[in-house]
């Protein structure tokens, strides 16, 4: 719930605030970030099938694939993959109310998600692993194949910085769940797949069908991105609030509804805090002013950690 005048049919472009430039800021956030992820998918012995390609000298006796000789009478080898490094995967919640900034903040809210999506790309990319880009609503965004090296980073940023808030979900199911579909298909085991969103107005199943990416060793993690003012309901007097999201309007003494108010907010926090844990996955809070290096730290650290 926000003061923000406008439609959610609107679109609205990131308001970046002293959180621009993205390239330099997610640098600095990266670089003070001191643990990194430490696995990826390469071939060799291990505990996945990963394929099969043909005999060379050499080749571990122990992988012969005595199958594929019998039927094509061809000297082939299994492959397995082993998780060394994973792939991540942000998952960017772009819908209309990501896109308010209160007065104090030093970016919107989609920004400051955008910040911490550029610097978890940039540790991932130094560490090897590929990151591919989905997104939930929006306006002039790009959905991304997980991708490894500069190219992939460069691809990550450019989508980020190009992105608009726009769309109400706060009524479609469909629109998330289509949202997700293609990180549930592409995200192999072990795969990190983080959510930046500030986890209101989106529609009752979201929860669900996020939670379900838990499946095949994937490691979940969630972070609520809120606004300073909206952390605390910080206004004053008899205000007139409209949801960015959807078709709500409350007239309101704010000493009288701010306990309410925080109630609610920390049952939506709970709510996901109890699932994503469950899962063995990690939920984090941060407000645009919070220190980025700390949340992406808490990020790594999760990704690295694993399913607990």
């Amino acid at each position: 719930m926000s003061s923000s005048a406008g439609r959610s049919r609107a679109k609205f472009p990131i308001d970046w605030g002293s959180l621009a430039p993205l390239r330099i800021r997610a640098r600095i956030v990266a670089d003070g970030v001191f643990a990194g992820m430490h696995r990826s998918v390469r071939k060799g012995a291990g505990v996945e099938f990963g394929g099969q390609r043909p005999y060379v000298p050499g080749d571990d006796l122990r992988f012969f694939d005595r199958r594929a000789l019998l039927r094509h009478d061809r000297l082939m080898v299994r492959e397995f993959e082993t998780e060394t490094d994973r792939a991540v995967w942000l998952c960017v919640d772009a819908s209309a109310s990501m896109a308010w900034r209160g007065p104090k903040a030093p970016g919107a809210k989609l920004a400051y998600a955008a910040l911490l999506a550029a610097a978890t790309a940039r540790v991932a990319v130094a560490s090897g692993d590929p990151v591919g880009l989905a997104w939930l609503g929006g306006d002039a965004t790009r959905d991304l194949p997980a991708v490894a090296g500069r190219e992939g980073y460069d691809r990550v940023l450019g989508a980020l910085e190009s992105a608009a808030g726009a769309l109400d979900l706060s009524g479609n199911d469909a629109a998330v769940e289509r949202a997700l579909a293609p990180v549930a298909r592409k995200a192999r085991r072990g795969a990190v797949i983080v959510l930046f969103s500030d986890l209101l107005d989106l529609p009752p199943r979201t929860l669900s069908a996020f939670s379900a990416l838990a499946t095949g060793g994937r490691v979940l993690v969630v972070v609520q991105v809120l606004d300073p003012a909206e952390a605390t309901l910080d206004f004053q007097g008899h205000v007139r609030l409209r949801a960015v999201e959807g078709d709500a309007v409350v007239e309101a003494d704010i000493e009288a509804v701010r306990a309410e108010y925080k109630k609610r907010l920390a049952d939506i926090a709970t709510t996901w805090d109890r699932e994503i844990t469950g899962r063995g996955g990690r939920f984090l809070q941060a407000t645009t002013d919070a220190d980025a290096t700390e949340i992406v730290r808490a990020i790594v650290t999760a990704s690295a950690t694993g399913p607990r």
